[in-house]
């Protein structure tokens, strides 16, 4: 694989953040949770350290957790998320939710979407592309970021090793999820290697084989 792909796990909710480069030197960050400033400063550390450039930063999903340190890039890099724009309601209210789930205070103040992409849309950066694969249902927004070339996908809260993202929040829907999920294990190859939004690494084969709600 050409891709370097350094996960920090973050915040109360032990969300994954991924800061995925390769050897142009450029890279992006998938979901940057990072509350605490611990967090903040390991993500930011490791962009530098490495001598990256910073291209995207960008979201599976507009749900507070996977959000959380999207102020501290902005900051630090003078990059701005992007992400689906049927979620803009959810970037409006991170500092809503973020109560909501996890009594946390943030300040809505200081988060400022950059882009709000759309089906079909590419993200680029080095020698690699993402395609962005519409998976609705966790929220209406929630997207696969599919690196084909390197045979793997960043599932945000859509897809888990043996388990699926919660319907029950605001605009979630079962259903949805279910037809996202069917939709896209077909369009993705078996050995595709899956990077969740929380918990570890899968593949779509296993998920086939075991997960109760692929069955």
């Amino acid at each position: 694989m050409s891709l370097n792909i350094q996960r920090f796990v973050c915040n109360p909710l032990r969300e994954n953040c991924y800061v995925v480069s390769d050897d142009s030197g450029e890279a992006v960050i998938i979901d940057c949770g990072a509350f605490y400033e611990e967090e903040r400063r390991a993500v930011c550390d490791y962009i530098r350290n490495n001598n990256l450039t910073l291209t995207h930063l960008i979201a599976t999903h507009g749900h507070a957790d996977h959000n959380f340190g999207n102020d501290t890039i902005e900051e630090e890099f003078g990059i701005k998320v992007e992400v689906s724009a049927d979620d803009e309601h959810f970037m409006k209210t991170l500092a809503e939710q973020a109560m909501a789930f996890a009594g946390i205070a943030i300040d809505n103040s200081r988060y400022h979407t950059g882009r709000y992409f759309n089906p079909g849309e590419k993200i680029t950066f080095g020698h690699h592309t993402f395609d962005i694969i519409p998976t609705p249902g966790h929220t209406p927004g929630s997207v696969f970021f599919w690196c084909k070339d390197e045979n793997l996908a960043f599932s945000g809260d859509t897809l888990f090793k043996q388990s699926i993202g919660r319907t029950d929040f605001e605009l979630g829907s079962y259903k949805d999820i279910i037809d996202s999920l069917h939709r896209v294990t077909r369009q993705l190859p078996p050995d595709t290697l899956i990077l969740p939004g929380h918990g570890p690494a899968t593949t779509i084969k296993d998920e086939l084989q075991s997960n109760p709600y692929l069955r």
